[in-house]
């Protein structure tokens, strides 16, 4: 009888794991598991790794799925105006190979010597954040510059937002694409085939910039990296005047482009107010040149001058471009810069909360975007962070954008582990399961759902796309990942003709 009551008690125990499992699927495998082997009826199976069946495996089944080109496709594309050649190099071996120890860290708008790299490099090394700064002394950069190219295991890439964006887009052969900004000879030897620079672009001599990567976990001293990121700076004085600007727009004409990609506002940080003030001006009278009805994209990158940001925000560079992309840190920045919301918040504690970065973006485009009683062309902006991908578009003026940022996620993905396709194995989904859509108003609470990866919302006549990312967890290179997704999520849009 004893031994009846016993197998009874043991089925019920296992009916009753079988239902919490059904009910409550995301529970995590060490409760189940504790729950099974209390039933003392041998070791639970092991996880199954993962694979179709994994959240990871159903998100990037259902990307697929979803990732469609437009109707409308762009053929030919002009990106300007800051280009490069990135020496990347691991930061820690660099430092140490500089004869420079861990201290503590301290951010610096501007690097002055060795010592300010160092402390610069520890600050943002210890928050696993990406930065970039400019390095004001000319010799003392060109002496560790030399030391980063001729380090073994440096490597030598296309580098500058505009010509990160251009390669992106020149992988498609049936895309024309057009570069302008300062290319050297290195910088030729490695851009694609498919790129046209024109003759006026060429210079003598390469702007090299330093790009200080380190990985997650990674150790110096006291220091341990929370992510993979990387530091970059240089002494670029030629992409820091945008002198290519003008070549840029002049070329528009013959080359007769339908999408027009900007970036290098940021390279400014390094010159005087008064030169940042007329540059900009300059840069808008350049960007009223190009003819109407063909969308302007403006790429953001990382900036420390507040002055600037606002600049560029109050001189209404925004109002005169179509498309904005952005990550978390130039997000926050220029809501402190400008007094939007959530600018008390002094930095981000882990990922972005959806409903913080939803409602700054919302404020972006009522303040800033187009509308019956403004005169503005602003209509997308384009938010990535580590962990998830938001699209922004004001309704009526783009088709698509479903497949855009799912597109954009697919690639942070692909290329930061340096695959074809997404290798379920090697990434992880670390978005929040669930979100609120807002954190100024009522928002929705949102449950994700890997089999529905992209989830979209309204409010007040803008649409949201959100969509997880699908996080390498051992990634080969971070640099440019967001000129890509930028790339990739505007080749897969479409913009209604006005």
């Amino acid at each position: 009888m004893a031994l009846w009551r016993g197998s009874a008690y043991a089925g019920f125990l296992a009916l009753a794991v079988g239902c919490v499992f059904l009910l409550e699927p995301q529970l995590p495998g060490s409760a189940l598991r504790s729950l099974w082997s209390s039933l003392q009826l041998g070791p639970a199976p092991a996880p199954a790794p993962p694979g179709p069946g994994s959240p990871e495996g159903r998100l990037s089944a259902a990307w697929d799925a979803l990732i469609v080109r437009p109707a409308r496709r762009w053929r030919r594309v002009a990106v300007g105006v800051n280009a490069c050649v990135d020496v990347v190099l691991s930061g820690v071996k660099l430092l140490q190979a500089l004869g420079l120890n861990p201290g503590n860290g301290k951010d610096h708008t501007e690097l002055r010597s060795r010592n300010d790299l160092e402390e610069a490099f520890v600050h943002f090394m210890g928050k696993g954040a990406a930065a970039e700064r400019f390095f004001s002394d000319k010799e003392t950069f060109h002496n560790i510059a030399q030391v980063a190219s001729e380090f073994p295991g440096a490597q030598h890439y296309v580098g500058g937002n505009a010509a990160l964006i251009g390669q992106k887009f020149a992988a498609n052969a049936d895309l024309k694409v057009l570069l302008c900004g300062p290319v050297g000879p290195k910088l030729h030897e490695l851009l694609d085939d498919n790129v046209f620079v024109p003759p006026e672009s060429l210079q003598e001599v390469d702007e090299f910039h330093l790009i200080l990567e380190y990985q997650a976990g990674e150790e110096w001293g006291q220091l341990k990296a929370p992510h993979a990121n990387r530091f970059i700076f240089s002494h670029d004085l030629s992409n820091g005047a945008m002198n290519m600007l003008e070549v840029f727009v002049s070329s528009l004409e013959e080359f007769q482009p339908d999408l027009v990609v900007l970036s290098g506002l940021h390279m400014m940080e390094g010159q005087s107010k008064e030169f940042q003030r007329k540059r900009l001006l300059e840069v808008m009278t350049s960007i009223s040149d190009i003819p109407t009805g063909i969308p302007v994209h403006l790429e953001l990158a990382s900036m420390t001058n507040r002055e600037l940001m606002s600049s560029i925000v109050h001189q209404q560079v925004f109002s005169a471009v179509t498309s904005l992309g952005l990550n978390e840190q130039e997000l926050l920045f220029l809501s402190q810069s400008a007094s939007g919301p959530h600018s008390s918040l002094s930095s981000w504690t882990g990922v972005p909360d959806v409903g913080v970065v939803s409602d700054i973006l919302f404020w972006i485009l009522k303040e800033h975007g187009k509308s019956e009683s403004r005169a503005s062309d602003l209509t997308r902006i384009h938010f990535h962070t580590l962990a998830y991908h938001i699209l922004a578009t004001v309704d009526g003026h783009w088709a698509n954008q479903l497949a855009a940022v799912a597109a954009g996620a697919r690639v942070a993905g692909t290329q930061a582990c340096a695959t074809e396709t997404i290798d379920t194995r090697r990434v992880s989904l670390k978005a929040p399961r669930e979100f609120m859509t807002s954190r100024s108003e009522a928002g929705s609470r949102v449950m994700l759902n890997p089999n529905e990866p992209v989830v979209k919302w309204h409010r007040e006549g803008v649409s949201f796309h959100f969509t997880p990312v699908l996080v390498c967890k051992d990634p080969v290179r971070t640099v440019g990942l967001g000129d890509a997704i930028s790339a990739e999520g505007l080749f897969y849009s479409e913009v209604h003709p006005h």
